[in-house]
């Protein structure tokens, strides 16, 4: 028998000072059976690096031709379509034709880095794609945030994403493998 999605309640508290959003966004998160707290967490902070009144979480896991995370144009068009983990070449290159803006937030140590020895050089010609990864010790420590009812509150500066849940305060940066040109 199928696992269900587990159902997570989020109140995440995005204060962007990079690009003047501040919002609080109160989100109901399925969490795929196969999904680790890990996963969900980068999830949840590509969300708030990427908060706009329009962005949705879409199927991810459970859809192979969805982002994790995309915002659409009122005419349905796909403006901005987020990815997370260690996406193939080919789905790279697909995601690059139907958006307008691409990003993937790739994380997991030394396989992160082994997967954009592999298909970074491929996929220089797409100006609208974007590749950040995130440390390691970065993403587990937001792991260990991972609760059914969570209060987030995530400060953007200089780039730099600082974390809080309770008594926890997590920092961390972003590091670009590839800008949009």
């Amino acid at each position: 028998m199928a696992q269900n999605a587990t159902i997570y309640k989020v109140e995440l508290s995005v204060s962007d000072m990079d690009r003047h959003y501040y919002e609080t966004h109160k989100l109901t998160v399925a969490k795929h059976p196969s999904e680790t707290d890990e996963r969900l967490m980068v999830r949840l902070l590509a969300y708030a690096l990427n908060a706009h009144e329009h962005l949705e979480l879409a199927k991810g896991l459970s859809t192979d031709d969805e982002p994790d995370i995309w915002q659409k144009s009122l005419s349905g068009e796909i403006d901005v379509w987020v990815s997370l983990g260690l996406p193939s070449e080919k789905v790279m290159r697909q995601s690059c034709s139907k958006a307008k803006q691409v990003i993937v937030y790739a994380y997991g140590g030394r396989t992160a880095e082994a997967w954009w020895d592999k298909v970074g050089n491929g996929l220089a010609r797409f100006d609208n794609l974007q590749v950040f990864r995130f440390p390691e010790p970065d993403t587990a420590a937001l792991a260990k945030l991972a609760s059914r009812a969570m209060k987030l509150q995530v400060n953007i500066q200089d780039g730099e994403v600082m974390v809080s849940a309770e008594d926890s305060v997590i920092y961390l940066t972003p590091i670009a493998w590839k800008g949009a040109a």
